[in-house]
């Protein structure tokens, strides 16, 4: 198939294209000048992602494939956080000329199969040659004429309960980094979150009062929802889900890992939340995130933390 020097940049649009099919919210997809993406709500939630080899994905850790659903699902969760429904995601794609073209279009099948899922599709974007390959994603979404779920609706006797999976990523890139091959569910928990897509719906429908993504670790983020509410978040550490697979540092994965992409969000005391969403604290007077009575564990990611 040769590599994408070889195709060319419009044969490699072609051969990219013809991978995306088209959604029920985009009605004019790739192939023009620009997309055309459905808006019946009036206005559009809008979120945007870079990722860059060797900061955000390894080649040697990860296919093709796995980081296009990866780069799309960080993307999907963020609107789904929102409380919107995801329509659509523009892709732009930097690699090198002598990428192999079936890399590329297996990250498109990615791209794509990721998009299903959340029920939105792949509307367009670029290609660009670049000395390291680089995806900057921007997803869109439809409130279906809600209200955003935002981080400063937080109040105090609110309850808070996260939905998904906690840590999972952060142990499988500790085994990665150690050059160890399992737990498998850890490793491919790193390779492809699964952020459960439901949950803004679900959040919205029970009264939630802020939601988030936790992309950056449970405590740091929701240091966010505490700062922009003007409260203090206490978590339980006993009713944070620690499932044995995560091993002895479980605990510390699950409140400082990231890019699972579960959902944290706070609740009306009184709100019946599904089996699905696990209660882990409360949100009091004060400010700040506090964990069984203390200051958290430091951890969380920051892109320019040294």
């Amino acid at each position: 198939m040769g590599t994408i020097g070889d195709v060319g940049e419009f044969g490699l649009i072609a051969r990219l294209t013809r991978r995306l099919p088209p959604g029920p919210s985009v009605p004019l997809g790739p192939g023009d000048d620009a997309a055309v993406v459905a808006a019946p709500d009036g206005r559009v939630v809008a979120t945007t992602d870079l990722l860059v080899e060797g900061r955000h994905f390894r080649r040697d850790w990860s296919g093709p494939y796995d980081i296009g659903r990866k780069a799309a699902a960080q993307n999907l969760a963020d609107v789904v956080a929102m409380g919107a429904r995801p329509t659509a995601l523009l892709v732009g794609f930097a690699a090198p000329p002598s990428t192999d073209a079936e890399w590329a279009e297996r990250l498109y099948d990615g791209l794509a199969d990721e998009c299903r899922a959340a029920g939105a599709s792949v509307a367009g974007g670029d290609v660009v040659g670049a000395p390291e390959i680089t995806l900057a994603v921007t997803a869109l979404g439809d409130l279906g004429g809600g209200a955003p779920l935002t981080r400063s609706g937080a109040r105090p006797g609110d309850v808070v309960a996260v939905r998904g999976r906690l840590g999972h990523a952060a142990a499988g890139l500790a085994l990665l980094t150690a050059g160890l091959e399992g737990p498998a569910e850890l490793i491919a928990a790193h390779r492809r979150p699964e952020p459960p897509y439901a949950a803004g719906g679900e959040a919205r429908a029970h009264g939630a009062t802020a939601l988030l993504d936790v992309s950056d670790g449970l405590v740091q983020d929701l240091g966010h929802i505490a700062a922009a509410s003007g409260v203090r978040i206490d978590i339980d550490s006993a009713a944070v889900p620690v499932p044995d697979v995560l091993g002895p540092d479980g605990l510390r994965h699950a409140l400082t890992g990231g890019e699972d992409h579960a959902f944290a969000g706070s609740f009306p005391p009184d709100a019946r939340l599904p089996a699905t969403w696990r209660r882990i604290g409360v949100v009091a007077e004060g400010s700040g995130v506090h964990v069984d009575g203390r200051e958290p564990p430091a951890g969380g990611w920051d892109h320019f933390r040294t």
